[in-house]
């Protein structure tokens, strides 16, 4: 089961840097009463963890494809045709469902920077 972040708070933790970038004032300074961390209400894990792992499997998934790839071309024995293509297929399609992530986190991002405060 995937635990979705509160919008809520995403989008109270965005006003916060958006402020601390303004005022000039560093992330490391004490948060104001009321304001919870996104990691913190995730056990610890923020997006930016999340989503660097999606990445390293989407790298995972292409460097296996590579080297499965690699062997077939050698003739090493035990490695197929199907099981090349599957893998292949499984690196291309993860890649293309991380673009999709990253093209709706900066659209939400544009729409957030747009709003007014």
């Amino acid at each position: 089961m995937v635990v979705r972040a509160d919008i809520n708070a995403v989008l109270q933790q965005m006003r916060e840097v958006k402020m601390q970038a303004q005022q000039g004032i560093s992330p490391d300074m004490q948060r104001p009463n009321g304001v919870r961390s996104v990691a913190a209400e995730q056990n610890g894990e923020s997006f930016a963890d999340l989503f660097k792992g999606a990445i390293d499997s989407v790298n995972n998934s292409q460097a296996q494809a590579k080297s499965l790839a690699t062997a077939y071309e050698q003739g090493v024995a035990g490695v197929d045709l199907h099981q090349v293509m599957i893998s292949m297929e499984k690196a291309s399609v993860s890649f293309q469902a991380l673009t999709q992530v990253r093209n709706k986190m900066v659209s939400a991002y544009e729409d957030v920077m747009k709003m007014p405060i």
